[in-house]
């Protein structure tokens, strides 16, 4: 160790060494260094040995008795956490200077200098430099532990939806990855009807519910069960469990809406159909263009039900269609859709071609219909419609067909579509055959509705080709300017720490 004698000279004359007799300048000890190192050592007590716990999953330090907190080699934090290992050690001496000796990344030790004075015999102040060395020891934190462990969990978020249709999910799933709600979960579950998502705090589960509620029209029901209690603390361990309820209304859904409702909402027909579901349920009247709104509060006071399924619909060809100019409206009615054209239209379903049956309707979409296109609809002149609703109109109120879509090429749109989407990693029980059909139809609602694509991170597919965007003929796709950039960073390029950072 490195030892040095601060005196306060009174005089420039030298004197001898007590002990061993050597001319040294005046001191209150009357010793040279060499004596004085020999009888006092001031770094006695402080220990030049410790250890630091390292949990390898979060990079993150303990500090005693429990936070784990994050620190960088060689940073002023990480220098705090090692002094307080011997803060007590260290209030015998003044403590001069600390700093780090560099020591190899991988080989688990920290080496601190430190620089301390203390005064010894009569009054002479002696100032001594060595080094503390911590060993770094992997300890899992209690956080990546619950992780890992996958079954620890203290609230769960089961979210659900009665319908046959997943596009509300696959929406709800984009805006959780846009939004980075899925880093604190625990564990994703998918099962038939629904998404459980599990965390380690009630307030990250009720951080989600409140999330859901802001996103999709919905409902929520919370409730807790007794895990243990400790009487001699007072302390209560709870599992909690949020339900929270999806509208069962999908996008493309023809509705019947009840008779106070409609006239709720303008004096529209009952017979609507959705066109988009967001934080409210947007329906549009085919037959007059009108539309509204209804967020959750209203459907649950006022539910209605989907007539058809998407299995039901049938292709049909258009033979005529006249586009409507001017319709009047009715008495109190509300606002129009200006994103849609109202027409006439004569249809014929594709299956019935060798026939002259044809259909007459009011269609939304006369902006993207021209005579010979294929347009998918759902058929209410041959069907059994068991609604409440529906079931109690006036037959001379439902229309024959109800138009929904223009129909394209499917094959044809996938190897054109040069983007994708991100997924959330979830433990699936069984897959359906007909999820990989759910998930197609929900890529063609993003490329043909600008309005849900805003919401959605869309990410540019390098695997496919780049095409011109000016195909008129075409089915509708998404343009290079509304992509993003899969950014993928190696951790052998930038080390671990850093690809964290950059991600």
């Amino acid at each position: 160790a490195e030892l040095l004698l601060v005196t306060d000279f009174s005089s420039l004359c030298s004197s001898l060494c007590c002990q061993c007799g050597v001319p040294i300048p005046p001191n209150p000890a009357n010793m040279c260094v060499g004596c004085l190192r020999a009888q006092v050592d001031i770094t006695e007590g402080i220990p030049k040995q410790g250890t630091l716990h390292f949990c390898k999953q979060c990079e993150r330090y303990l500090q005693p008795p429990g936070t784990w907190i994050q620190c960088a080699l060689e940073s002023r934090e990480l220098l705090a956490l090692c002094l307080k290992k011997i803060k007590a050690s260290l209030s015998k001496v003044r403590l001069i200077d600390a700093g780090f000796i560099w020591t190899e990344p991988h080989s688990k030790r920290l080496k601190l200098k430190l620089t301390v004075q203390k005064e010894v015999m009569n009054g002479a102040v002696l100032q001594q430099v060595f080094v503390v060395e911590y060993i770094v020891q992997s300890q899992m934190c209690e956080d990546c532990h619950r992780i890992e462990a996958k079954d620890f969990w203290k609230a769960v978020v089961q979210v659900r939806q009665k319908t046959l249709h997943k596009k509300t999910f696959y929406y709800l799933e984009q805006l959780i990855l846009k939004h980075r709600l899925h880093q604190n979960t625990l564990r994703i579950k998918e099962i038939h009807d629904g998404l459980d998502f599990y965390y380690s705090s009630k307030q990250q589960a009720q951080k989600m519910v409140d999330f859901l509620q802001c996103t999709v029209p919905s409902r929520s029901k919370s409730s807790q069960r007794l895990i243990s209690h400790d009487i001699h603390s007072n302390v209560y361990n709870y599992k909690s469990t949020f339900s929270v309820e999806i509208v069962p209304i999908c996008k493309d859904n023809v509705v019947c809406l009840s008779p106070k409702l409609a006239q709720s909402l303008g004096n529209m027909s009952q017979i609507c159909v959705c066109v988009r579901v967001t934080s409210t349920i947007h329906l549009i009247d085919p037959s007059t263009l009108q539309i509204a709104e209804i967020d959750g509060n209203t459907y649950w006071r006022h539910p209605f039900n989907s007539l058809f399924h998407p299995k039901q619909l049938e292709e049909f060809i258009i033979v005529d269609i006249n586009r409507v100019q001017e319709k009047k409206k009715g008495a109190g009615a509300g606002a129009r859709s200006n994103k849609h054209t109202l027409a006439e239209a004569w249809v014929q379903k594709t299956s019935e071609l060798n026939t002259d049956h044809q259909y007459f309707c009011c269609t939304h979409l006369g902006h993207v219909l021209n005579p010979g296109d294929l347009v998918l609809g759902f058929d209410l002149a041959n069907c059994n419609l068991n609604d409440e609703f529906a079931n109690k109109m006036n037959p001379h109120n439902i229309p024959d067909v109800v138009l929904i879509k223009k129909s394209y090429d499917r094959s044809k749109r996938q190897r054109r579509r040069n983007w994708k989407l991100k997924e959330l990693e979830r433990d699936r029980e069984g897959t359906d055959t007909d999820d990989e059909r759910q998930y197609q139809d929900f890529l063609e609602d993003l490329e043909e509705d600008e309005a849900i694509r805003k919401n959605v991170n869309i990410y540019r597919n390098a695997d496919i080709p780049v095409e011109s965007d000016t195909d008129d003929d075409g089915p509708p796709r998404i343009s290079l300017a509304e992509m993003l950039e899969d950014l993928h960073i190696s951790e052998d390029a930038t080390g671990g720490e850093g690809a964290n950072m950059l991600t």
